[in-house]
């Protein structure tokens, strides 16, 4: 093994033998995601099923090697970090044999927030590259690690594992950590296999000789060979830099979320069979993610649309002691705290309430301000709160007053999102073009922002959806 510390950074960028490709492997990390959105669809409703399945998954004691000095648990959200491992034990082996031997590697780390209520899911992102304070831990044989001043953080999982990157990931955000969920990288190709291919889009011809992916710009549907390619070509889409292939993976795994979470998966118990099958027999989780865990899992979040599954990149720059390193922003705070003290669906109101929940609320966003884009801009905020947001184009006219309208039977939901809106409109009846149960906000030049109706995350940049526009620019 290299003896420089950094070299577990950049081991996926080495110039591999021949017959075993190796690069860009951190994305398999995101097929963890791909099991999670299945259980927040509700899927595991149907566990005789997927017994079977079931019985593939490893696990491992991190608890009690965690002991009990750990962040509290606030509230009913959960966290479950999500992890890749390139371990070449059994048949991962034929990706490299040299190295055989040598400790398994993570370069994803992504902690899997899903808000109380079923209201949302964001995945959270460590840059692989990120310098951070590191915690002691117990390393692979039982030896106490002592705490370092400063080091890569996906040096945690090669020194430790599961465990170790658990206490790192606790001590950088004070957020408890649920669960974990660990995937070796030979499943991969099945997992894209049997959701019938992963929609994404080129935004030119690449042809590259490292990674193999021969494919022309524009819109393509991928698996197997062809979606590894993809997931790991570094230097032939984008700038080459690690941040923008994590964009890249994000919206890679946004495609294959929406695509598991479809009707034509979820309704289809043979595809549904075989998915749970591909991602079981790569899994590791920790002793206490049983199965009934993750039934009660997915049932808090059974129904959960794609349009509420976000993936964001934890606030970071270029690290100022080297710029070829990533530290954290003063933002990062903040977004942890908004993160562990999330509590996005309110409890249903008190009996007498007018107050409606933002869950039960349909929303049709028109653009009346006069700027491109706003009414999408607005829909994310509303969608982020749990509205239900469709839109609905630029309005017939220009205004300079935020308007809410609304069809028959939708009083109390319009009163309810006028109340969060700074300039207070008062709701009006839709005298033509109004829809049974649905409120109009039309947009105006005197929008600012949207009051929160509880305590979410607020929209971070470069985020993504799960149902964003895939030939769409981050």
């Amino acid at each position: 093994m290299n003896s420089n510390p950094m070299y577990m950074e950049y081991v996926d960028d080495a110039d591999p033998q021949p017959t075993a490709p190796r690069r860009g492997w951190r994305i398999l990390g995101w097929v963890c995601v791909g099991l999670s959105v299945v259980m927040v669809a509700g899927s595991l409703t149907a566990y005789g099923l997927y017994r079977k399945a079931f019985g593939n998954i490893a696990h491992e004691d991190v608890n009690a090697q965690l002991g009990p000095n750990r962040p509290k648990k606030l509230n009913n959200a959960m966290n479950i970090l999500l992890l890749g491992s390139d371990t070449r034990e059994g048949a991962n082996a034929k990706y490299g044999r040299s190295m055989k031997n040598e400790p398994p590697r993570s370069d994803t780390m992504i902690l899997l927030h899903l808000s109380p209520g079923g209201g949302q899911a964001m995945g959270i992102s460590f840059p692989r590259d990120l310098m951070v304070r590191m915690p002691s831990c117990k390393s692979r044989k039982g030896a106490q690690i002592p705490p370092q001043s400063r080091a890569q953080i996906n040096s945690a999982f090669t020194n430790g594992g599961a465990t170790c990157v658990i206490k790192t990931i606790e001590s950088l955000s004070n957020i408890r950590v649920d669960h974990f969920m660990q995937v070796d990288f030979n499943g991969f190709k099945s997992i894209t296999t049997a959701v019938g291919g992963v929609p994404v889009c080129l935004p030119k011809d690449v042809d590259d000789p490292k990674s193999k992916l021969k494919l022309s710009k524009g819109k393509h549907v991928i698996k197997g060979e062809q979606a590894l390619a993809y997931v790991r070509v570094r230097h032939g889409l984008g700038d080459g830099s690690d941040t923008d292939r994590i964009k890249r993976q994000q919206k890679f795994m946004g495609s294959l979320a929406s695509k598991a979470m479809s009707a034509g998966v979820l309704s289809n118990p043979r595809k549904m069979l075989a998915l749970m099958n591909a991602v079981t027999k790569s899994l590791t989780t920790d002793k206490e993610l049983t199965p009934q865990v993750m039934m009660d899992i997915g049932r808090e979040m059974q129904g959960m649309s794609s349009g509420k599954l976000r993936f964001v990149t934890v606030p970071s720059g270029p690290d100022p002691l080297d710029t070829n390193r990533v530290a954290l922003t003063p933002a990062a705070q903040p977004f942890f705290s908004a993160v562990r003290n999330d509590k996005t669906v309110p409890k249903e109101p008190k009996p007498g309430s007018t107050t409606i929940p933002p869950s039960q609320i349909r929303v049709r966003v028109y653009n009346g301000s006069g700027i491109d884009g706003q009414a999408g801009r607005v829909a994310d905020d509303l969608e982020s709160q749990g509205f239900q947001v469709t839109v609905g184009g630029n309005a017939t006219a220009a205004t300079s007053a935020t308007k809410v309208l609304y069809g028959s039977g939708a009083d109390q939901q319009a009163q309810s999102l006028a109340a969060l809106i700074p300039s207070k409109p008062a709701p009006a009846a839709r005298t033509r073009g109004g829809t049974p149960g649905v409120v109009d906000l039309v947009v105006g030049s005197d929008w600012t922002n949207l009051k929160s109706a509880g305590a979410g995350i607020p929209k971070q940049q470069g985020e993504i959806r799960a149902n964003d526009d895939i030939c769409k620019e981050t």
